[in-house]
C-alpha cells in the first residue's frame, strides 16, 4: 500500500509538470490565437479557456501525450466555436440572371458585425481563394466576373463572346468545385 508521502510526492510532481507545460507552450499558443483572433480581450479569453481546459483535463487519469499539439487543437476548436454562426449558411446556391444577391455576399459574414465575423470572414476568404485558385481558368474567370466584379452573365457574354449557357455551366461547375472544397469549413461555420 502507497504512502500518504508518496501519493503526495507524485501529485507535486505532476503539478510541477503541469505548471512547466504551460510556461513553455503559453507564448506559442497566445500567438497561434492572436493570429486569428483580432480583439485582444477575445484573444485572452480564449487562452484562458484553453487552459482551464488543460488543468481539468491533466488531472484526469489519462495523461495529455503531446500538449504542445492538445492545446494547439483545443485552441482552434475554441476559435471556431466562437466564430461559428447562428444560421445556416447554404453554399452553392446558383443565383439566376438578374439576381442583385451574389452567391459570395451570401457566405460572408458582414465586416460590420464586429470583430469575430471580421476574423471569421477572412478565413473563409481564405479558403475560397485556395478553392478558387484550383479550379480550371475559364471557369473561375467567370465565377470572379459574376460573384467579385459583379458582372451580369450578359455582360460576360458580350465581353468574352462566350455563350449564355456556356457560362452559366461554367459558374455551375465552379460552384460544385467549391462546395467541395469547402464542405469541412462551412459545416463548422453551422450549428
Amino acid at each position: 500500500m502507497e504512502t500518504a508521502i508518496a501519493i503526495e510526492a507524485r501529485r507535486v510532481e505532476k503539478e510541477q509538470r503541469l505548471a512547466e507545460a504551460v510556461r513553455r507552450e503559453r507564448g506559442r499558443l497566445n500567438r497561434f490565437i492572436r493570429q486569428r483572433v483580432p480583439d485582444p480581450a477575445e484573444a485572452e479569453d480564449i487562452l484562458q479557456d484553453v487552459f482551464y481546459e488543460f488543468v481539468e483535463t491533466w488531472r484526469l487519469p489519462e495523461p495529455i501525450e503531446q500538449a504542445g499539439a492538445w492545446l494547439l487543437r483545443v485552441a482552434r476548436n475554441r476559435i471556431v466555436d466562437r466564430f461559428r454562426k447562428k444560421k445556416e449558411i447554404p453554399l452553392g446556391t446558383m443565383h439566376g440572371e438578374g439576381d442583385e444577391e451574389y452567391w459570395l455576399e451570401t457566405i460572408l459574414p458582414a465586416t460590420e458585425d464586429g470583430p469575430e465575423d471580421a476574423c471569421a470572414r477572412n478565413v473563409l476568404l481564405e479558403a475560397i481563394q485556395a478553392a478558387l485558385e484550383a479550379l480550371p481558368p475559364e471557369q473561375r474567370d467567370v465565377f470572379i466576373a459574376h460573384e467579385i466584379e459583379g458582372k451580369s452573365f450578359k455582360q460576360i457574354a458580350a465581353d468574352s463572346g462566350v455563350s449564355l449557357n456556356t457560362l452559366l455551366a461554367r459558374k455551375r461547375y465552379a460552384l460544385r468545385h467549391l462546395q467541395t472544397s469547402l464542405r469541412e469549413l462551412r459545416d463548422t461555420y453551422q450549428d
